[in-house]
């Protein structure tokens, strides 16, 4: 009887994640064989406009997993109409495999909310489960818990430690557009990708009319950054207009601000890298506060943005020392749009169209309390800024 492993998924587009997962799963439950299947329509979410075809997804899967003896890769799902359910992948599977042991792998998300699956006990009849965790205290808690659960009633869960590259599909097609992904894609796979301008590789970004600027920025969010946004854009166009600066500057500027807000602080550190960008010892050190930097760096070497609007995005956190209009006008923006909300945000917008130097000013002062109440440093550059508006 062979050890036989299920590894589905959209894979839109496949990374080292999944490869060095799925060979982890290959060593530690020993299998003989370990099958990869892309799904043609996931039921659980909707693939984007910009998404590879499934025939696209399932070449580069294969191109991902050239040369591992051990891994088939199959059409199965892609085969089938309509969404992809796993419990007919399975079904099917044990009627090729009858004598064989299935072993369903998946990751922590989706083992916790597995019984909310189509036809989980279907599943269960077939194969056991095969789970990828990375042992995070809070993760590896709710993953005994649920397995306790199950093993309770008669299952069988295989864990997997999962060697961590840490970049999910989503997050490997902001770094595709910031031309930065090459560390997390399997040979081929990049290649695969730019040959045919997939995930938006083929698009010439700079010089965009602002119309064409705005939903390209919005599809590179997470949608709970959208509202601050577009609340940030307008806002700086109003005091734009209040104090005499580029009312498109400041439109720019703000729609662009937080265009690299969605990556985590190791992925901001990696574009940093890939630009060649050399850090202060403040942002080695709190990596998850890069996005001003490599936001301007995008905004610069993506966007072609002046330099009046990349360093206004450069300085939209921590402000600096002899700070321009336009880098005011942002970071107030940033700070005081209409979905901000805390004590003090109403005496800032009365400023900020009053006195620009004292809403800069109070903004500062907000922040510095904040950070020493969480026991963080404060930037230098936030420092310097208090400084020079006090000589003034």
């Amino acid at each position: 009887m062979r050890r036989i492993g299920i590894y589905g998924g959209t894979f839109d587009p496949p990374h080292l994640g999944h490869v060095r997962a799925a060979m982890e799963a290959v060593r530690s439950l020993g299998l003989d064989l370990l099958l990869v299947i892309p799904d043609r329509s996931p039921p659980h979410k909707s693939l984007s406009e910009r998404s590879a075809t499934p025939e696209q997804r399932l070449e580069m899967v294969r191109l991902a997993f050239a040369g591992e003896v051990k891994v088939s890769v199959l059409d199965l799902e892609l085969r089938r109409e309509g969404k992809s359910y796993t419990y007919e992948t399975v079904e099917q599977l044990r009627q090729q495999y009858p004598d064989d042991e299935l072993i369903l792998l998946m990751g922590t998300d989706m083992f916790l909310s597995f019984l909310q699956w189509r036809c989980p006990e279907r599943i269960l009849a077939q194969a056991s489960l095969g789970v990828f965790y990375r042992g995070d205290r809070g993760e590896q808690a709710a993953i005994d818990e649920k397995k306790a659960e199950m093993e309770a009633q008669g299952h069988v869960v295989h864990l997997v430690k999962n060697p961590v590259v840490d970049i999910s599909s989503t997050q490997l097609r902001r770094m595709l557009v910031f031309r930065c992904a090459g560390p997390f894609l399997p040979e081929g796979v990049g290649d695969y990708i730019r040959e045919r301008g997939l995930y938006g590789t083929d698009r010439d970004y700079r010089g965009l009319s602002m119309e064409e600027l705005e939903p390209v920025v919005l599809s590179l969010l997470k949608k709970s950054r959208v509202d601050h946004v577009l609340g940030c854009r307008d806002t700086a166009v109003e005091l734009a207009k209040r104090w005499g600066a580029d009312e498109n500057d400041a439109a720019r500027a703000g729609i662009l601000h937080d265009v690299t807000k969605a990556l985590d602080g190791p992925l901001q550190l990696t574009l940093c890298q890939e630009y060649g960008t050399i850090l202060s010892d403040f942002g080695k050190k709190y990596p998850k506060t890069l996005h001003a930097l490599t936001g301007a760096l995008v905004a610069e070497r993506i966007f072609a943005e002046t330099p009046a609007v990349v360093t206004a995005i450069r300085h939209h956190t921590t402000g600096r020392g002899n700070m321009g209009l336009l880098e005011k006008i942002i970071y107030v923006a940033d700070y005081m749009e209409p979905n901000r909300d805390f004590p003090g945000v109403e005496k800032l917008r009365e400023l900020a169209f009053s006195d620009i130097d004292a809403a800069l000013k109070l903004g500062l002062e907000y922040t510095l309390e904040h950070l020493k109440r969480l026991g963080d440093e404060v930037s230098p550059e936030s420092r310097e800024a208090l400084e020079w508006l006090a000589k003034k």
